[in-house]
């Protein structure tokens, strides 16, 4: 039997085509969202169009999911939702991607044009400035009134957050415009080509003064220099100046971790503050030296700051420095020529307290800070949780990307965890909201099936997520699913029993997570600490989505910043 309605309309090109056109000829293959009811012109319009669309179950998770295909692509992930409470789930997640400077194009629709300008008129979904709701979350706020205005409207939104720093952008379209035939031509070409942010070079020359007049130079790299792909610029630059790297959680992965200056990310920890501060010369990359990235605000400088960041406004936020506003990949690229044509430097000299017999000082120096950070841990029978994180690093492909929501095994992993690659490693540590891990493994998935995606979720962030075990399925998409199963929010559960002696709110009565995941057709194992290993690999290696849930009760190692 036909299920075509006999009354359904003939095909006419309307303001929603005009979207998917736009958004095929500025370079999109996929798109994320979830339909309603004012955005059926544009969910209409992907039918005919090139694009792929993914959809999942809840707007804040499709927000997830398109911000870690941003990060794994370094380009726009367009995401596509409907107004009112369509449009304000996205919220969280457009924060966490202004946060991680993640471009996701986020096009929402709107009330009637009729309706817009903050009258009452009672439409469904209405709001009196929806746009509000989002001029304090996001980069910059697009509308288009017409369908001559949705090409540049979309063009616009999409240079935007593509400039440097990438970040998300809002772009709405009132319903009937997107159900307005198209009067114009089908769109051909489209150019949103960012400008390049290129440092000015007296800055460079100064920064360069600095860094090879300095005895103890040290590199702070931020998630700027993962963004913009400086990977080699940087590590360029401290084989030439013999400076010890620390990366922040953001810039995990920008530096080799065994190199022998990697002082890796440490950056809880008081050691490693110290060893930051006492640096004649720290060049701070790509990083705001926000709260995490300074020890909660511990850290004190007592030698010279040169800051590149792309951000504006991060640049000299907290610390006074030679701020370079530019792309993290010039700026280095620049720097490692102008420091190079000064010729070698001798970094003998350099660390002289901490060198020692047979090795390079800076490398003794790094080497001596990281046994010190290691003796600290080792004080404090943390066990369970060196070990679980073990496994799950030797369960992990050197070439897979892992995902992690806010949970104390992600916390762990900030400082502790080799990504063995650069962007092979996205977290919700910039804006903190719980529910990032799976969603953002299915985005991350996506953008390249051909390699597993490792998800890390205690049992109240999975919560928030479980529901795209659907997406997971209908897509199938090789993600494998760890929950540590606590039955609380663990790490509230920790601060609020170190703060007032007990806990309040953080217990759990959570599901059956092998039999939940089995009920959407997802193969789930329970496991054990001494079995990780063993199960996280062997789902790892299976084709489609997999769940594993570890029942275990971490703990975090003790904070050095209350007692700096």
């Amino acid at each position: 039997m036909s299920t075509t309605h006999p009354t359904a309309p003939q095909h006419r090109r309307t303001g929603g085509d005009l979207v998917v056109e736009s958004l095929a000829a500025l370079g999109a293959r996929t798109v994320f969202g979830l339909p309603g009811q004012h955005a059926l012109g544009v969910f209409d319009a992907l039918r005919r169009s090139t694009l792929r669309y993914v959809g999942l179950r809840v707007e804040n998770n499709a927000g997830f999911a398109a911000d870690a295909y941003a990060r794994a692509t370094h380009g726009v992930a367009p995401l596509l939702v409907s107004t009112g409470p369509g449009a304000l789930m996205t919220l969280a997640a457009l924060q966490e991607a202004a946060a991680g400077s993640a471009a996701v194009l986020a096009i929402g629709s709107q009330v009637p044009l009729a309706g817009i300008g903050g009258g009452r008129h009672g439409y469904l979904h209405e709001l009196t400035d929806q746009s509000a709701s989002f001029r304090g979350v996001v980069k910059s706020v697009h509308t288009a009134r017409t369908a001559s205005q949705i090409p540049s409207a979309v063009a616009a939104a999409w240079e935007s957050a593509l400039s440097a720093p990438h970040g998300p952008v809002w772009l709405e379209i009132p319903q009937d415009v997107l159900l307005a035939e198209a009067g114009i031509p089908p769109v051909g070409e489209l150019d949103a080509t960012p400008r390049e942010l290129l440092p000015r070079p007296e800055l460079i020359a100064a920064a360069a003064d600095r860094l090879t007049g300095a005895r103890r130079p040290v590199i702070l790299a931020g998630g700027g220099v993962v963004r913009a792909g400086a990977e080699a610029e940087l590590l360029a630059l401290a084989e030439q100046l013999g400076a010890p790297v620390a990366t922040t959680f953001g810039g995990k992965g920008a530096f080799p971790w065994e190199h022998p200056l990697s002082l890796q990310s440490w950056l809880e920890d008081r050691y490693t503050t110290t060893f930051l501060e006492d640096a004649d010369t720290l060049l701070v990359v790509g990083s705001g030296l926000g709260e995490l990235s300074s020890n909660y605000h511990t850290f004190r400088p007592v030698g010279q700051v040169v800051q590149i960041e792309a951000d504006l406004g991060k640049l000299e936020s907290n610390h006074a420095a030679l701020g370079i506003h530019a792309d993290a990949r010039a700026a280095l690229a620049a720097l490692v020529k102008e420091v190079g044509e000064r010729g070698p430097r001798d970094t003998g000299e350099a660390f002289e307290e901490a060198g020692g017999a047979g090795a390079p000082a800076p490398e003794a120096a790094v080497s001596d800070l990281l046994a010190r950070v290691r003796d600290r841990i080792a004080g404090q029978q943390l066990d369970l949780e060196q070990q679980v994180l073990a496994s799950v690093r030797d369960a992990l492909p050197d070439g897979a990307v892992s995902c992690w929501d806010m949970t104390i095994l992600a916390y762990w992993a900030w400082s502790a965890f080799d990504p063995r690659r650069t962007n092979a490693l996205h977290s919700a540590q910039g804006a903190g909201g719980l529910g990032y891990g799976f969603p953002a493994a299915l985005g991350v998935a996506v953008a390249d099936p051909a390699r597993p995606v490792l998800a890390v979720s205690g049992d109240g962030g999975a919560m928030y997520s479980i529901a795209e075990l659907a997406t997971a399925r209908q897509y199938d998409l090789p993600v494998t699913w760890l929950i540590v199963d606590d039955g609380g929010y663990g790490i509230l559960r920790e601060y609020m029993t170190d703060a007032f002696g007990e806990a309040t709110a953080t217990e759990l009565t959570r599901p059956d997570f092998v039999a939940l995941a089995e009920s959407f057709g997802v193969p789930a194992v329970r496991t054990s600490p001494e079995q990780l290993r063993t199960d996280l690999a062997a789902a790892l290696a299976a084709p489609g989505p997999s769940v594993v849930v570890l029942p275990a009760r971490l703990r975090m190692f003790a904070p050095t910043h209350l007692n700096p």
